[in-house]
Formats: C-alpha cells, sequence, structure tokens
C-alpha cells in the first residue's frame, strides 16, 4: 500500500517510455525503408535511362533475340532483372527468363503507368522469380509514341539486407535510452513520492487520533505548502476535535440529566439515542440500535413519529405504554431523516385530574340533596313569610349553589377521558333560533334588540345537538348578564373547511389585562357584577370544553365599553368525540 503511488507514477512513466521506443522502432524502420526503397527506385531508373541508347538499336532492328542476348549478357553487371515489354503486354526480352514462357504482362501496374508515357513503380511478389520485388518501368519512346517499355527490378531480399545491421545498431541505441530514461523515471517517481509517503504515514497518524503528527517537508515547492497546511489543519483538528469532545459530554449530561424521556429515531426505524428517562418509561428494551415499533408496542407512539416523518411537522398526542400515561411531543429532523421524540410522564398529573374530578363529582353529588331539601324549605318559608329579605337572601344563595353544583357536574363530564360525544346532522340555524327563542322574554324584560344572522339555506354541521345547545346558551346568557343597552346578535357563517358562530354584544366589555383568563373557571372579571346576577363562573369554561370536544376552538374580542364578540369554531367534518 506504501508502493502504491510509486508504482503507479513509475508504471505509467515505464508505459510511455516503452510505447515511444516501440513507436521509435517502428517508425524508424518503416522511414528508413521507405528511403531505401525510393532510393533504389531512383537508381533503377537511372540504370534503365543509361541502358536506353543500347536497347534502342535492337529495337530498330526488331532483333528481339539478340535483345534477349543482350539483356542476359549484362544482367549480372548491372545487379538487376532487365526485361522489354512491348505496348500490349507481349515480353520481347528478359534477362532471367525465356521471354516466350512469361505470360502477357500488359496489366502489371508498373507497365500500365509507362504506357501511359510515365515512370511506373511498384512493389508485390513475382510468381515467376517466387521472390518479393522492386519494379520500376520505363517508357521507350519514339517519334512521340511508345514503343516499348524497359523493365528494371531487384530482390527486395537486398533491401531487407542492408536494413538488417542498420536495425540492429537502432534497436541497442533505442534499448539503452530506455534504460537510462526508466532509470531517470525510477529516480524521479522516488523523488516525486517521498513527501506523499509522509504525508500519507502522518494523516494514518491523525487518523489514529494522534493530532501531534507533523509533516517535513524540506523541498520548496507546492508540497511545502501542501506540507505546512496540513500541519496548520491538524492542529486546528486537534483543537476541534478537543472542543467537540468537550460539547458532546456536555451534551450526554444534559441528556441523562433530562427528567423527561427522550429518543431520536433515524431513517431506518432505529433508536439511535435515548436516555435513561426514555428507558424507564417505554421499558428496558428500548436500546439504541433496535427499531422503535419492536420495543415500544403503543399505537401512539408509532403515530407521532410516522406523522412527524410524512407530514415534516410536529406531533403530539397522549397514550398509555403499559400503566403509564404519557405525553409525546415529535418533530422532524431534515438533516439526520430522524425523528426526535420527548416523552412525559402525566400518569401522577392524570391520577391527581382524576382525584380532583372524583373529589367534585362525589362533593357536587352529595350537595345535591342537602340543596335540595334548602331549596324545599326555603320555598316553603316564602309561602308562610311573604316579603321577608332575608327569605329572598337565602334563596338566591340557595339557586346559585345549586347552578354551581350543576355547572361542576357538566365541567366533570366533558373532561372525563372517557367522554364521547353523540354526533349528527345539526341544523346551526334550527337550533340557534330555538335557544334565543328561551331567552326572548328575558331580553325584552331589559328592552335589549336580540338578532339572528345566519344564511337562508341553514348550516349543517356533525355535534353533538345537545352539547352544542347548551354552548350557545351559555354565550347568550353571558352576553345577556353583561349588556344594558343595545343589544345582542347571533351569527352564523362559512369558513374555509369550517363553520363560524359570533355571539357579539354591546355591553360593558372585558379589560384586556382579564381576557386571557376568562375561560379558567370561577374566574370573573366583574366579581361583584357576576355575585349579583348569580354567576357560576363556569359558563365560559364548559363553552371551552365542549368547543375543543368538537375539535373546534373559541376566539374572544372585546373593546371595554363597547361590546365583546365571542367566535367559535366548529369544523364541518365531523369531529373525533
Amino acid at each position: 500500500m506504501r508502493r502504491a503511488i510509486f508504482l503507479k507514477i513509475f508504471g505509467g512513466y515505464v508505459l510511455l517510455i516503452l510505447l515511444i521506443s516501440a513507436l521509435i522502432l517502428v517508425f524508424s524502420f518503416a522511414s528508413i525503408r521507405r528511403h531505401f526503397e525510393r532510393t533504389e527506385a531512383l537508381s533503377l531508373e537511372n540504370l534503365g535511362r543509361a541502358l536506353t541508347p543500347e536497347v534502342d538499336p535492337f529495337l530498330d532492328a526488331d532483333d528481339r533475340a539478340g535483345l534477349d542476348a543482350f539483356l542476359k549478357k549484362i544482367a549480372h553487371r548491372v545487379g538487376a532483372r532487365l526485361t522489354v515489354i512491348a505496348p500490349n503486354g507481349e515480353v520481347w526480352a528478359d534477362s532471367e527468363k525465356d521471354p516466350a514462357s512469361m505470360e502477357n504482362h500488359r496489366y502489371r501496374p508498373e507497365v500500365q503507368e509507362a504506357v501511359e508515357g510515365k515512370v511506373g513503380r511498384s512493389e508485390r511478389f513475382s510468381y515467376t522469380v517466387e521472390a518479393k520485388m522492386l519494379y520500376v518501368g520505363l517508357p521507350l519512346e519514339k517519334d512521340g509514341r511508345v514503343r516499348a517499355v524497359l523493365r528494371q527490378s531487384v530482390y527486395l531480399s537486398y533491401i531487407d539486407g542492408l536494413l538488417a545491421n542498420l536495425k540492429n545498431g537502432i534497436s541497442r541505441a533505442v534499448l539503452l535510452m530506455a534504460v537510462l530514461a526508466l532509470a531517470a523515471a525510477a529516480l524521479f517517481s522516488l523523488h516525486l513520492t517521498g513527501p506523499i509517503r509522509r504525508l500519507t504515514d502522518a494523516a494514518r497518524k491523525v487518523a489514529g487520533g494522534d493530532f501531534a503528527a507533523r509533516v517535513h517537508v524540506r523541498r520548496r515547492d507546492e508540497f511545502r505548502i501542501l506540507g505546512d497546511n496540513f500541519n496548520e489543519m491538524t492542529g486546528r483538528l486537534a483543537s476541534l476535535f478537543a472542543d467537540v469532545t468537550r460539547r458532546k459530554e456536555e451534551l450526554e449530561n444534559i441528556i441523562s440529566s433530562i427528567r423527561d424521556g427522550l429518543a431520536v429515531v433515524d431513517g431506518e426505524g432505529r433508536l439511535a439515542l435515548v436516555n435513561d428517562a426514555f428507558k424507564a418509561l417505554a421499558g428496558p428494551d428500548a436500546a439504541e440500535g433496535r427499531f422503535y415499533w419492536e420495543v415500544v408496542r403503543s399505537a401512539g407512539f408509532q403515530d407521532i413519529v410516522g406523522k412527524a416523518r410524512s407530514e415534516r411537522s410536529p406531533q403530539s398526542s397522549e397514550f398509555r405504554i403499559g400503566d403509564k400515561t404519557l405525553l409525546g411531543a415529535s418533530v422532524f429532523l431534515p438533516q439526520q431523516d430522524g425523528v426526535l421524540v420527548v416523552l412525559r410522564d402525566l400518569s401522577a398529573l392524570r391520577r391527581l385530574e382524576d382525584m380532583k374530578r372524583d373529589f367534585v363529582v362525589n362533593v357536587s353529588h352529595e350537595l345535591r340533596t342537602p340543596l335540595a331539601a334548602m331549596s324545599g324549605a326555603v320555598e316553603i318559608l316564602e309561602d308562610e313569610l311573604p316579603g321577608k329579605t332575608t327569605i329572598e337572601i337565602l334563596r338566591r344563595h340557595t339557586d346559585r349553589l345549586r347552578a354551581i353544583v350543576d355547572d361542576l357536574l357538566k365541567l366533570a363530564a366533558l373532561e372525563d377521558r372517557g367522554f364521547s360525544l353523540d354526533l349528527e346532522a345539526v341544523d346551526l340555524r334550527a337550533l340557534a333560533s330555538r335557544v334565543l327563542d328561551l331567552y326572548a322574554s328575558r331580553f325584552r324584560e331589559k328592552g335589549l334588540e336580540i338578532r339572528l344572522e345566519a344564511p337562508t339555506d341553514g348550516l349543517a354541521v356533525a355535534a353533538d345537538a345537545f352539547r352544542i345547545e347548551q354552548m350557545l346558551a351559555n354565550l347568550v346568557d353571558n352576553a345577556l348578564k353583561y349588556t344594558d343597552r343595545g343589544g345582542v346578535t347571533l351569527a352564523l357563517r362559512k369558513g374555509d373547511g369550517e363553520v363560524l358562530i359570533d355571539i357579539r354584544d354591546t355591553g360593558i366589555g372585558i379589560p384586556a389585562e382579564h381576557v386571557p383568563r376568562i375561560f379558567e373557571r370561577f374566574y370573573v372579571a366583574d366579581k361583584s357584577r357576576s355575585r349579583k346576577l348569580g354567576g357560576t363562573g363556569l359558563g365560559l369554561s364548559i363553552v371551552k370544553h365542549i368547543a375543543e370536544r368538537h375539535g373546534g376552538r373559541v376566539e374572544v374580542r372585546s373593546v371595554p365599553g363597547q361590546g365583546t364578540t365571542f367566535t367559535v369554531r366548529l369544523p364541518v367534518r365531523p369531529a373525533a368525540g
């Protein structure tokens, strides 16, 4: 592995040197051969021109036998094969063969070119002498026409013999240069890869956690810059690693000290991080690396994890794991493609709420009997002692106690986790009209106007008719109590996927500092007026619970001295009970 870079660089040089050497040999041999062939062809052409004056007399006398004898006589002196060929391809004379036994040469390339008046050249295998030869055809002209072709040829084996020694010399020279080049390439590769090896060794030490590793490069080139940058980077890495380690320890301490259960679910659905509180709530099997659905067997938990991932939005839900009641909250982590889940144990709080609710219900039921007896006794006393102020006061407070007990029982029913709505299609316009009819006489007694604003085609919503009527009655009663002039308007209108119910009055209004708390039980902004009118302080709390049970909410806007508007928003789709 340490020599991989050297071998790659040196191997590259080896391939390059061998390729160049091979190209030099191939192209030099081919170039030299072509040069020799051109030189030899030129020599044959000059030989033909020199022999032309001696051949012409034989042609003039049409002495073919003499011409054949002449060519055979001088061929060994000139070192070439000589042939005279007629324009029609008939062989008239040849220095090596009997012309009569030779085939027609009309279509030999060099003969064709010579017949056209040019010097013809050709290199091919001769079946006559069974050897590869170089041919040069020279036109023999008279009176502007070619009367014969003088062809000179030599064996190419002659040229091969001349090239053999030259090839050996060139090969030895190229081999020597290749060896020297390879030695230089090896030295250069070692010199080049030395700093790289030192950088590699230092990087391996840093990867193993040794941030004290440094690289010392004495050369003054890019490797020196690279080494200096590496050393600087290693120093910064040591500082950053120490900082990350410290922060990691702090984060682990913080996570372990959190009393709520905390877990991170990665993109594959495995628990990537859990704290001790999460293990205590979800069970000892909730270990890192396991799939969350294997160790946390709760549909509510799986629901908030799945929705947070699919909808990319925070989720929360209350569910049970074993005998524990938990509030779970989840949020999607886009960078990790995971989900962060926080669990809070509500078991003690829910037990306390159950105890409080049971106490309220039990006390309310226990108070109902004596209050009923007291109310009956007060009525008897009113009949026997009419006009007594003390009896009137006693009756009024007895009625108020009974109203408080009734409202406490209503709230306890609404807060019960086993409570469910009796959903049906409700015509809000008809329901609102019925509620206003119940209060019409009281509005007339106070000289107030009461109005209903609603679409003529009515508004239908899936709801519990009894609870909606109870909610509207509380809101109208509240508006009646705190309005002394003008009137009250109950308006119905459609929104985006919801129905809105507005109760507007022109009463005394609510000071801004009281608005955030008016839905708390027993909280009243004007205590003296509430006691005078017999209010329980529970009506708006009941309104809020009914709206939320339907999946809606209540909003309030008020200007002191000008009036108050309560707006109830109910979803059009069926609400969960």
